[in-house]
C-alpha cells in the first residue's frame, strides 16, 4: 500500500512538516514522486518511520538515528528487541512512579502513613535503575555485589534532606575542580581540597571508604569514556586532572 505524506503524517500521528524535513535530511526518502510532484511511500518507508519513531521516543538525536539507520550494519529485527527491551524499562519506571502517586494520593486522602522518605522512593529507584544500566556491569566488576547492594540500599534510605545535601556537595564538587584546573596541578592545595571534597561526597554513598576503592575509581574515571565524558563536559582534561590528584592525596 501506498501513502502520500498527508495520508502517512496523519496515521503515524507526526506532521507533514515533520516528514519534509526527514527527506530534506535524508532520514527518510519518498519512495517516489508522482507526476503531480507528491511525495509516495510504500511499506519499506513506513516500516522505517516507525523505527524512526521508536528512537525518538527513546530520546535519541536525530543526528544518532541517521548514523545508525544508515549503518550498514543496522539490522531492523534487532532494532526491535532492543527497543521493547528498552521501552520494558522505562515502562518499569513509570510504575514505580504511578505506585508512588497513588500512594500519595491515599496518604492525602487519609488511607494510608505515608513518611516523606517514602514520597521519594520511585524517584530514587529510577535513579539506581539508571546507575545499574548505564555503570552496573564496571562497578560490580570492580567492588562485588555486596558493595554496591549495599550503596544502593544506603541511597534508598537517604531523607530528602541528605539526598539534597549530596546533591549540593556534588556541584561544590565540580565548581572545586574548575578552580584547581587553573593551577595545572594536581598536588595544588585547590586541587587536594577538592579530591577531599570528592572523598566527602563518595562517603555519602559507600558504606566504608577506602584509598584503594577511592584510586581504583579515579583510574576508571580515565579508562571508561563514559565517566571520562561526565568530568570532561565543562572542560577538556579534567577526567584526568581528577585522576592524578586522587592518587596524590591517596598514595
Amino acid at each position: 500500500m501506498e501513502y502520500t505524506v498527508q495520508k502517512l503524517g496523519y496515521m503515524a500521528g507526526i506532521s507533514t512538516r515533520t516528514l519534509r524535513y526527514y527527506d530534506q535530511i535524508d532520514l527518510l526518502k519518498p519512495a517516489r514522486t508522482n507526476s503531480s510532484g507528491y511525495r509516495i511511500y510504500g511499506q519499506p518507508e513506513v516500516d522505517r518511520l516507525q523505527q524512526i519513531l521508536f528512537f525518538r521516543e527513546l530520546g535519541v538525536s536525530l543526528d544518532r538515528i541517521k548514523e545508525i539507520m544508515t549503518s550498514p550494519s543496522f539490522d531492523g529485527n534487532k532494532a526491535l528487541i532492543e527497543h521493547r527491551a528498552k521501552l520494558l524499562e522505562k515502562r518499569s519506571q513509570l510504575d514505580q512512579l504511578i505506585a508512588n502517586v497513588d500512594s500519595t494520593l491515599a496518604h492525602s486522602e487519609g488511607g494510608i502513613t505515608m513518611t516523606n522518605e517514602e514520597k521519594f522512593d520511585g524517584f530514587k529507584q529510577i535513579l539506581i535503575d539508571d546507575n545499574e544500566k548505564n555503570y552496573g556491569k564496571e562497578i560490580r566488576a570492580q567492588y562485588g555485589d555486596e558493595s554496591i547492594d549495599l550503596t544502593n540500599q544506603k541511597m534508598m534510605n537517604m531523607t530528602e534532606t541528605q539526598y539534597a545535601d549530596v546533591e549540593q556537595l556534588e556541584a561544590a564538587v565540580h565548581e572545586a575542580l574548575a578552580k584547581a584546573m587553573i593551577t595545572s596541578d594536581p598536588a595544588s592545595e585547590p586541587a587536594q581540597q577538592a579530591v577531599d571534597l570528592h572523598r566527602q561526597w563518595l562517603s555519602c554513598y559507600w558504606t566504608t571508604y577506602s584509598k584503594e576503592a577511592h584510586a581504583g575509581l579515579a583510574q576508571m574515571y580515565v579508562d571508561d569514556e563514559r565517566f571520562t565524558a561526565y568530568y570532561d563536559d565543562k572542560q577538556p582534561g579534567t577526567a584526568a586532572f581528577l585522576r592524578e590528584a586522587i592518587l596524590i592525596y591517596t598514595a
